[in-house]
């Protein structure tokens, strides 16, 4: 059966042949099958039977109408849905809305405002950035993972909300959390972080990288988005604030944040929690697939944003190495992301990445790294 990374990179491959401005992809590239390295589908969860049957059972049974906004109902399955998934990251509640900006931005214009400083890591989501602006907060940036100069920031600006990402989408790097929990914690600052790229994918059932490290109960807010190692489109937040309790849900959220989604969403994103919790061999794959690839490019010289997510930054010298790697490697039917500066990293680095998923083979894993072989010759000649 063809996975969806194949058929992905089938049409990937016919989009640049049939695009100007590109040099054409190899029709027969080696290996005889796509590799999908562009997507953060990093459990290969995309075509598990178990969510497309409940998706498609939601979609049978669903009402003709769906409410666009308002609270939910207690027992709403968006609402018991929700409370499953904070139960799982071992959070007091939590909330599912529409996407995971929604998520990111609706938490920030609710903890933030014009009188509440917002210190945001300067490779943090965007959803968070747009949610400081819309609250009316002047956002503050601080360097990619520099707590000492986070410190500086709230010694100038006082008391306020930090908001970080668990894992950077953009290059993979970690965030140093438990060292962030205790800044926090010491400022008395409200602590925000993203997980859209660690949950599912850390943790002994995949309860994101704060559970991972036993910071549950110390991190007030969480957000990710469903649409990432998930096969939904929906967003999170999570509270671990006890003041918040109770009313946290649909009530206080902004307009928008709380709207109802539809039942076949519910029903893929609950059988998708399942899934990720039981099946713990899709995350040991994962990490092999992952340290294979990591090990391998650095045995043959590759410079590597340094990180353990599934998600391989390779430092290119400029954005015509990045490019000339990429196309190189769609010729060979291994497709791949480069990423220029600014949106590429903190220090303006330019980067190829490939995103590792627990579908590659270990004959996946030879081909990719035979490649990146065979190319790193023209890569020194370039950079």
């Amino acid at each position: 059966m063809t996975s969806a990374h194949q058929r992905l990179g089938e049409r990937i491959r016919v989009f640049r042949n049939t695009r100007g401005g590109r040099r054409a992809a190899s029709a027969d590239p080696p290996g005889g099958r796509a590799i999908v390295l562009t997507c953060s589908d990093y459990l290969a969860l995309a075509e598990h039977p178990a969510i497309t049957e409940a998706a498609l059972a939601g979609l049978r049974a669903a009402d003709a109408a769906v409410p666009a906004t308002g609270r939910l109902a207690g027992d709403h399955p968006q609402t018991v849905v929700g409370e499953r998934f904070a139960r799982h990251l071992g959070a007091r509640t939590g909330v599912l809305c529409p996407s995971g900006r929604a998520a990111g931005a609706g938490l920030l214009r609710l903890v933030a405002g014009p009188d509440v400083p917002v210190y945001l890591d300067v490779l943090a989501h965007r959803s968070l950035w747009a949610g400081a602006r819309e609250a009316g907060a002047e956002p503050v940036w601080f360097r990619h993972n520099d707590l000492d100069h986070l410190r500086r920031r709230i010694e100038a600006g006082g008391s306020g909300v930090i908001a970080v990402d668990a894992v950077y989408g953009t290059d993979g790097s970690v965030c140093p959390l438990a060292r962030l929990v205790e800044v926090a914690e010491e400022h008395g600052c409200l602590l925000v972080v993203d997980e859209s790229h660690s949950l599912g994918t850390y943790g002994e059932r995949g309860e994101g990288l704060v559970a991972a490290l036993g910071l549950t109960g110390r991190v007030d807010f969480r957000t990710a988005s469903l649409a990432k190692v998930f096969p939904g489109r929906a967003g999170l937040i999570t509270c671990d604030r006890s003041g918040f309790g109770g009313r946290f849900p649909h009530p206080v959220l902004p307009a928008g944040c709380g709207s109802a989604l539809p039942p076949h969403d519910i029903a893929g994103l609950a059988a998708a929690l399942e899934v990720i919790r039981r099946e713990g061999r899709r995350r040991t794959r994962l990490r092999a697939v992952t340290s294979g690839l990591r090990d391998g490019l650095a045995g043959l010289g590759y410079r590597l944003v340094e990180s353990d997510a599934p998600i391989i930054a390779l430092e290119a010298g400029s954005e015509a190495e990045a490019t000339l790697m990429r196309d190189a490697l769609a010729g060979r039917g291994i497709f791949s992301a480069a990423l220029f500066p600014p949106a590429a990293s903190a220090d303006r680095r330019t980067l190829v990445r490939l995103s590792a998923h627990a579908g590659l083979t270990d004959g996946d894993v030879h081909r990719i790294l035979a490649a990146c072989e065979d190319l790193r010759p023209r890569m020194v000649a370039a950079g």
